[in-house]
């Protein structure tokens, strides 16, 4: 992909949340950039990947500076934040994840990344059980993130919801 590629892509990413805004779950604008909904998805899901994991990786590094903060903490924090500042992108792959199978790889892989960055997985456990535990941190965070929680351990609730999916 040359540069002037890059940038047109770039530019129909951008043009494709602009027009997101007032209803992300509405269709997906047509775009010559895509092959169809689905790539345009899966690129969407790249740069929020890339949000996402830039977010996490400073959190991170924070965790190594403070031993004090609290790894699962940090993470949602990352992850609430990344939300906050990108909630066009965020909201269009929530509306819209589910439709297409070509996502789901993908969403596992993320579910995947903040089980392990949380420390809530290991990573020579099996792929299917770090999935589980990262579905129900996800799921943990939104249910978090619409109500406000009484303060309890993160890590208890989270294996309890492994433990009953």
């Amino acid at each position: 992909m040359s540069w002037s590629d890059y940038y047109e892509r770039r530019d129909a990413l951008d043009s494709v949340l602009v027009r997101a805004e007032r209803n992300p779950a509405g269709p997906l604008p047509h775009s010559p950039m895509f092959d169809g909904p689905a790539d345009l998805l899966l690129a969407l899901h790249y740069r929020w990947t890339l949000k996402l994991t830039g977010s996490l990786g400073m959190a991170l590094a924070e965790t190594e500076r403070d031993a004090s903060i609290d790894l699962v903490d940090a993470v949602s924090d990352a992850w609430r934040k990344t939300i906050a500042d990108n909630r066009t992108l965020h909201a269009v792959l929530d509306a819209h994840a589910e439709r297409y199978e070509a996502l789901i790889p993908k969403l596992q892989a993320e579910q995947r990344t903040l089980a392990l960055a949380a420390g809530l997985a290991e990573p020579h456990e099996p792929a299917e059980e770090i999935t589980r535990v990262g579905v129900a941190f996800l799921a943990l965070l939104r249910t978090a993130a619409k109500k406000p929680a009484r303060r309890c351990s993160q890590v208890e609730l989270i294996r309890r919801l492994v433990a009953s999916a």
